[in-house]
């Protein structure tokens, strides 16, 4: 039996301590001298290869000159290497500091989105997101509320990175939400607008699956993320699969769990409109809410 794991906690911990070791301006040789280690060993950490012991995430971080507030961070991350499975729990200190899926989605190549409910994060417009946010957060105050917007927004830029390149962003939306209006009037309608003028762009493809066609395979996934790695690299990363829900996010990426979703992936592709179908639906609908028929 596989004890391994999930890869995808052991790899952001090496992306996260890659990125804070170039940013103290230290060399691998340099950290593998003071560590009194091998520069391999350092490359296995660094790439995810293996998992690793707090304390010597810990030795890293201090060479590194990384905060109190980091260091905690990334041990708890390390424990989740050793773990055999891994669910990320909202609410925690790796939550507000790492953002997980924001930086794996950061490294992919390609994001294969299935939504049955919303909009994607992604192709959100302002007064969509805030609705959205505001239904599910009614507590928050004004400064609250804008500060999430800003996130998000923040995140969007990533559809229009130049360097590295851009991931290419693959939406099959449910119809059911296309047609699920917000509170205020031609709201949705201008989000339907701006799907629209995403979908022309050269790294976003929009796809509607129509109410009608039935069942897909493993149709009871639900809303599914499915992340791409690059494939000129020494050592490929898998596909992650991610999903996500109010109080954590599951990450998914042995063989056959990637296989399943790729099953879904492919009969859902099956299903759906073209491009060009999509935009027409996406259109049509957008003109019965502007104009209430």
């Amino acid at each position: 039996m596989d004890d391994s794991g999930s890869t995808v906690p052991r790899r952001q911990l090496g992306r996260y301590l890659k990125e804070i070791r170039e940013n103290a301006h230290v060399t691998v040789s340099a950290a593998a001298k003071k560590l009194e280690w091998s520069t391999p060993r350092i490359w296995r950490y660094e790439t995810g290869q293996v998992s690793m012991h707090p304390n010597d995430v810990e030795a890293m971080c201090r060479v590194y000159g990384a905060s109190r507030e980091t260091i905690e961070t990334m041990r708890a991350l390390a424990r989740e290497t050793k773990a055999h499975g891994w669910w990320h729990s909202y609410g925690e200190a790796v939550e507000d500091w790492f953002k997980l899926f924001v930086g794996l989605e950061a490294a992919a190549t390609k994001i294969r989105h299935h939504e049955a409910n919303l909009v994607p994060g992604l192709l959100q417009t302002v007064e969509y997101m805030t609705e959205v946010i505001s239904t599910d957060n009614p507590q928050l105050n004004e400064a609250e509320r804008q500060a999430k917007v800003d996130v998000r927004l923040r995140r969007q830029r990533l559809l229009a990175r130049a360097i590295p390149r851009a991931p290419y962003f693959d939406a099959i939306l449910s119809e059911a939400v296309l047609r699920r209006p917000l509170r205020a009037p031609g709201a949705m309608a201008r989000q339907l607008d701006a799907l629209v003028v995403n979908s022309r762009r050269h790294n976003i493809g929009i796809r509607v699956l129509p109410l009608g066609v039935g069942l897909y395979r493993w149709a009871s996934t639900g809303t599914f993320t499915m992340l791409d790695f690059p494939t000129d690299v020494r050592e490929q990363e898998p596909t992650t699969i991610y999903m996500d829900g109010p109080c954590g996010a599951v990450y998914l990426d042995k063989p056959h769990e990637i296989q399943t979703y790729e099953d879904a992936w492919r009969s859902l592709g099956e299903r759906a409109l073209d491009a060009d179908e999509s935009r027409e639906l996406i259109t049509e609908i957008a003109k019965e809410m502007t104009h209430g028929t």
